[in-house]
C-alpha cells in the first residue's frame, strides 16, 4: 500500500501546476527532427559527447532541457540560435539531453526543478561547474544569455588550468546515490525504461528532471525515514544568508540584507565571488551547489574580488539556515505538500489580514489556498480540511512560520502514517482536525 501511495504521489507530480506547451508530443519529436543530425549538438548522446571531448581535448557542455515546459524557452532558443554564442560554443563539445531516463546520477547532480540546466565537464568526467537560472525559469520570454556566456568563459578558464587545479574541483563532484539512473528507483521503474518510446507515445515514456528529485524524496519516505534536509531544500539560494547576486554575472553581490549572516561577515555590494568553500565558481548555480552540500551549521570560506584585489572572508551558517529557503514555487514541492499537508497549499497571512481577524503577528496563521481532490493529494480533504481554513496550530507548533519552513519541520520529524493534531479557524469557529502524514 505504501509503495502504491508513493507511486501515485510521483505520478501526480507530473501534473503539478506548471505551464507546458500545447503539443507536448510534437515538441519532443520536433526537437529530435531538428537536432538529431545537427553538426554542433550531439543530440541525446552523453557517452558520445564524453568520447569526443577526450579525443578533441575540448571541455564538454551538456545542456539538459525539458521541452514540454514553457519555462526557460527563451534562453533555450538563444543557446541554439544566437550567432554571438557560436564562437564560445565552438570551443566545447556540445550535447543536448531532453529526458532524464538514463542520466548517470553520480555525474548529473544539479537543480532538478529547473527546466533548462547545463553542466560543464572535462572529457574524463570531472565536473567543472553548473549553470541554471531561476530568472529564466520564472520568465519564459527572457532570452538573455549574459550569465550563460560568463559561465562558459569561466569553465574555459578552469579547463585551461586542468589538471593542475584538479584538487580545487573535488567539491564540485557528485556524491553517491541509491541508484545509478533514475529509472532504477522503484517508483519510476514501474513505468519508465531507459530509452524513450519513439514508436509509441514518446511523452509518456519521458522522465522529467523534477521526477528525479521526487524519486529521491520518495526513496527515503518509502523506507520510513525522514527526508534529508538537503532534499527538502535542494540547491538553496544564497539569499537565505542575506546575499542577492546579479543575474547577469558569475557571482557578483548586488545587495546585502541588514543584520544577515552576509552582513555580519563583512560582505559588501560589488564584491565578486572568486571561490566559495574553496571551489571556483562559474555561475550562481555553482553557489547553490556549494550550499546544497554544506552542513546545517558551520562556516564557509570565501574569496572575493574587491577593488581589483582578492579578499578572504568567512561566511557563517547559522543553525537552521536552510529553513529560510522559499520552496513555494518549486514543482518538486507539490509532492512534498502531499507528504506533509495531505495535498494542501497554504499561504502565510499578511499583517493586514491578521489585524482584521484579530490574530497576532507572531502566531501561526496560514490560509488554505488549495485542497487536493485526488489520490494522496486528497488526504487532507478526507480529514475535514477545507479551502480558506486558517491553520493556527500543528502539534505543539504555534509560532509564525512560512509554508516552506513547516514542510521541512514535518518531513524531518514525522513519518508516514502519523496523524498530527491541528487547529484551524473556520470563520469564527475553532476546529480541531488531524493532519495526515504520507
Amino acid at each position: 500500500m505504501k509503495t502504491a501511495i508513493l507511486f501515485s504521489l510521483l505520478s501526480l507530480a507530473a501534473f503539478a501546476p506548471a505551464a507546458t506547451v500545447k503539443d507536448r508530443e510534437g515538441a519532443v519529436r520536433g526537437d529530435k527532427a531538428r537536432l538529431e543530425n545537427d553538426p554542433r549538438w550531439n543530440w541525446n548522446d552523453v557517452d558520445g559527447g564524453f568520447r569526443l571531448a577526450k579525443t578533441t581535448g575540448k571541455p564538454l557542455l551538456v545542456v539538459l532541457r525539458c521541452l514540454p515546459c514553457t519555462a526557460c524557452a527563451g534562453i533555450d532558443a538563444s543557446v541554439l540560435e544566437e550567432p554571438e554564442l557560436v564562437p564560445l560554443l565552438d570551443q566545447f563539445v556540445c550535447v543536448r539531453i531532453i529526458n532524464a531516463n538514463a542520466l548517470d546520477l553520480s555525474r548529473f547532480q544539479f537543480d532538478y526543478d529547473l527546466s533548462f540546466s547545463a553542466i560543464l565537464f572535462n572529457g574524463d568526467g570531472t565536473t567543472y561547474g553548473r549553470f541554471g537560472s531561476w530568472m529564466h525559469q520564472k520568465d519564459p520570454l527572457n532570452k538573455t544569455t549574459a550569465s550563460f556566456r560568463k559561465a562558459l568563459d569561466a569553465a574555459l578558464a578552469i579547463h585551461k588550468g586542468y589538471p593542475a587545479n584538479r584538487a580545487a574541483l573535488s567539491g564540485k563532484q557528485g556524491g553517491p546515490t541509491p541508484y545509478q539512473t533514475p529509472v532504477e528507483f522503484p517508483t519510476l521503474a514501474a513505468k519508465y525504461q531507459s530509452k524513450l518510446d519513439w514508436n509509441g507515445k514518446v511523452m509518456a515514456s519521458c522522465v522529467h528532471c523534477h521526477m528525479v528529485g521526487d524519486a529521491f524524496r520518495a526513496y527515503y519516505r518509502s523506507q520510513n525515514k525522514p527526508v534529508p534536509v538537503e532534499w527538502i531544500y535542494p540547491q538553496p539560494s544564497i539569499e537565505t544568508l542575506g546575499i542577492t547576486l546579479a543575474t547577469d554575472e558569475v557571482a557578483k553581490v548586488e545587495a546585502v540584507a541588514a543584520g544577515s549572516p552576509a552582513a555580519k561577515a563583512g560582505i559588501q555590494i560589488g564584491d565578486s565571488f572568486v571561490s566559495l568553500n574553496q571551489q571556483p565558481l562559474v555561475s550562481i548555480a555553482d553557489v547553490s551547489w556549494v550550499l546544497h552540500r554544506s552542513p546545517d551549521s558551520g562556516s564557509l570560506p570565501a574569496i572575493f574580488l574587491r577593488g581589483g584585489k582578492e579578499t578572504g572572508l568567512t561566511l557563517d551558517l547559522p543553525t537552521g539556515w536552510r529553513l529560510k529557503s522559499d520552496i513555494g514555487k518549486r514543482v518538486g514541492t507539490w509532492p512534498m505538500r502531499a507528504m506533509a499537508f495531505g495535498g494542501m497549499k497554504m499561504d502565510d497571512l499578511s499583517d493586514e489580514e491578521r489585524a482584521t481577524l484579530g490574530l497576532d503577528k507572531t502566531q501561526m496563521a496560514l490560509r488554505v489556498f488549495h485542497v487536493g481532490e485526488y489520490g494522496p493529494h486528497a488526504a487532507a480533504k478526507k480529514e475535514g480540511f477545507k479551502k480558506d481554513d486558517i491553520l493556527i496550530q500543528i502539534g505543539d507548533l504555534k509560532q509564525r512560520l512560512t509554508e516552506s519552513a513547516i514542510i521541512g519541520g514535518l518531513l524531518l520529524h514525522h513519518l508516514p502514517g502519523e496523524k498530527i493534531p491541528a487547529v484551524v479557524l473556520r470563520g469564527k469557529e475553532r476546529v480541531e482536525l488531524n493532519l495526515p502524514q504520507q
